[in-house]
């Protein structure tokens, strides 16, 4: 038992001097430095969105001691993702991995970078679910908890599996009193639009709603709808017809029983794109179509 704890000890040990080659410390805020991620070799940092207090004079800590100046790509609040640009190649990114195949009670490590060497805890994952939404919004493409304590500055450091493949981003932000990990998947969308945009682009109907319950006798298969309390001038509501009184039951065939049903609606690929509402105005059931704006 103590041999097989000897080389466990040192795979482990081995796996964060691996990965610790592409853990940043991130300078981005008046008090202690946060971490950050290599996400590609020529200079593509990703790092937690709230240790980020400034858009610019943002410096990057490497592995090898040095330190160099990174620019802002862009930030999704709604996600606590970040990614920066730095002028530098030959960075050395980890290997990443979608957390498919992880299981509750697999060993996990969080690997951090606030001084000038790599820190490193480890505990295990605690809880797996499904995609969830942030409360400011963004969507989490899977539920991934872990036990590990969160070390100050720990926030936009990786979480890594048993085989050493990054799985995740750690951030203390999200929820409060709960270590989520944000998934591989949604931070690689997060950057691809980033990258592409500078922003995530939201699908925007330019209303705001409240919940009701439907009338009786209704036909429509749901319970409840979303009431428009208001129209922006110009909106895109405005522009297609959408009313102060209007309930809506549906988009593009989907109910909308949820003011989250409704945000799971207007990602970035329904912004441009042409929709149709279905209504309950004064009693009937009716169509509209719209082309769907952009949050600004």
């Amino acid at each position: 038992m103590t041999a097989e704890l000897s080389v466990l000890s040192e795979e482990l040990a081995d796996t964060v001097a691996s990965v610790g080659m592409g853990v940043v410390r991130v300078e981005g805020r008046g008090r202690l430095p946060a971490s950050g991620v290599v996400w590609t070799q020529d200079g593509v940092i990703v790092t937690a969105n709230h240790v980020l207090e400034r858009d610019d004079d943002i410096r990057i800590g490497l592995s090898n001691g040095e330190s160099a100046g990174a620019a802002l790509i862009g930030r999704d609040p709604t996600t606590d993702l970040a990614a920066l640009r730095l002028e530098v190649d030959g960075l050395n990114p980890p290997g990443l991995s979608e957390p498919e195949g992880i299981r509750v009670g697999n060993i996990a490590l969080a690997l951090g970078r606030p001084g000038r060497t790599v820190q490193a805890t480890l505990g295990i994952v605690s809880a797996l679910g499904e995609c969830w939404r942030t409360p400011a919004g963004g969507r989490i493409s899977r539920w991934l908890q872990t036990d590990l304590v969160m070390l100050p500055g720990f926030s936009g450091g990786p979480l890594v599996d048993a085989s050493g493949s990054v799985i995740g981003m750690n951030t203390s932000a999200l929820l409060r009193g709960v270590n989520v990990a944000v998934p591989i998947p949604t931070i690689r969308a997060v950057v691809e639009e980033l990258l592409a945009y500078g922003r995530i682009r939201r699908g925007h109907l330019g209303v705001s709603f409240q919940l009701v319950r439907l009338p009786e006798g209704v036909q429509l298969d749901q319970e409840t709808g979303l009431l428009v309390a208001s129209v922006e001038k110009g909106s895109a509501a405005e522009q297609g017809g959408l009313l102060l009184g209007d309930t809506l039951a549906a988009v593009n065939g989907e109910a909308v029983r949820h003011p989250d049903d409704l945000m799971r609606l207007l990602g970035s690929d329904s912004v441009g794109t042409n929709a149709s509402l279905l209504i309950l105005r004064a009693g009937e059931v009716r169509e509209l179509s719209l082309i769907i704006g952009e949050r600004r």
